[in-house]
């Protein structure tokens, strides 16, 4: 894969050579991550951070991203607080805000809405999330997650256990995530969901062609013996009406007893995040919160890394990190308090 100048708009842009590649990237970012050097490599640069559906963790990752390589974040959320509202379409849109930028991020309810975006824009743009199709990026720090958690216990990629558990319908989550992990070999999946909300035809049969093990249940049972459970929320925003989400909601629980009952000792816990802790869903229990195998900060941490390495490959200025680093004023007058 050619970084510079490109769009990042799907999971199946990557093989295994160009993950690793970001991965790597990713690892040299560290430093500039937890704030112990800076770089400003990308200095005078802007980014156009355009989130037309709800985000947190998404949203401020990348504009935090770019902020840790010396660039500078315009944003627009909201569909109501842009001419989108007024009937504008996409691809003028995109012909506009994309003079005023080196890059975009954006994030949108329609699937298929941020290529179409890409069409008309003038400089690289990458993917947050398009409706219930894909969202690339979380694919990638969940992957790089799994990498260094499963390092931590010895494992690796090829030949794990993934149990997957929740919405994986509508959950994009899942959907890229199951297509990366289709690169490696020897990967077993325990899809656990209702039925209407299984894992759709067209990922089971990528799966099923590279020859992963897939077994899909709509219950928990005996012993599993999972390296990772990717709990998912249910989805309310893609259902028609808020009724249909409930029936559902609640239904596939992971707190310290289930855990205990089904899962390994060191199984890894991973959740995209939101979790919805209401009482009525209460997906992810916080009585997890001091288990040393619940992930989803160290993952929602990983994203900024990931985010990093993917503006770095995409403007060109993978090379030149070291180059542009400075010390940081601030973590050194904290350290001499």
């Amino acid at each position: 894969m050619h970084f510079t100048g490109a769009n990042i708009l799907s999971v199946n842009q990557f093989d295994l050579d160009a993950i690793q590649k970001v991965f790597s990237i990713a690892d040299q970012m560290q430093p500039y991550a937890h704030r112990k050097k800076r770089t400003r490599v990308l200095d005078g640069a802007i980014l156009g951070n355009l989130f037309f559906e709800p985000s947190t963790r998404t949203r401020v990752s990348f504009g935090t991203a770019f902020n840790l390589l010396g660039g500078e974040v315009r944003e627009t959320t909201g569909m109501e607080s842009s001419a989108i509202a007024k009937g504008e379409s996409l691809y003028d849109t995109a012909r506009v805000l994309s003079s005023y930028s080196d890059i975009i991020a954006m994030r949108h309810p329609k699937a298929g809405s941020v290529a179409e975006f890409a069409e008309g824009s003038r400089v690289p743009v990458i993917n947050g999330g398009d409706g219930a199709n894909e969202h690339p990026t979380q694919a990638l720090l969940d992957l790089y997650t799994i990498q260094k958690e499963l390092l931590h216990h010895q494992l690796q990629v090829d030949g794990m256990h993934i149990c997957m558990m929740g919405d994986l319908k509508y959950g994009r989550t899942v959907h890229s995530l199951s297509k990366l992990l289709a690169l490696y070999k020897n990967v077993r999946f325990t899809l656990i969901s209702p039925r209407e909300l299984r894992m759709p035809d067209d990922i089971l049969s990528i799966l099923d062609t590279a020859g992963h093990r897939v077994t899909v249940t709509e219950a928990i049972e005996g012993s599993l013996d999972a390296d990772i459970v990717y709990q998912t929320r249910i989805q309310q925003e893609r259902f028609a009406n808020l009724q249909d989400a409930d029936q559902y909601r609640g239904k596939f629980r992971l707190n310290h007893e289930i855990y205990t009952k089904h899962y390994k000792p060191n199984t890894v816990i991973m959740h995209p995040l939101p979790r919805d802790s209401r009482a009525e869903a209460n997906e992810l229990d916080n009585d997890l919160n001091q288990n040393p195998n619940l992930a989803i900060f160290r993952q929602a941490d990983n994203g900024v890394l990931i985010r990093m390495a993917l503006f770095a490959l995409t403007l060109g200025v993978d090379h030149l990190l070291e180059k542009y680093a400075t010390d940081v004023v601030w973590h050194s007058a904290k350290a001499n308090i």
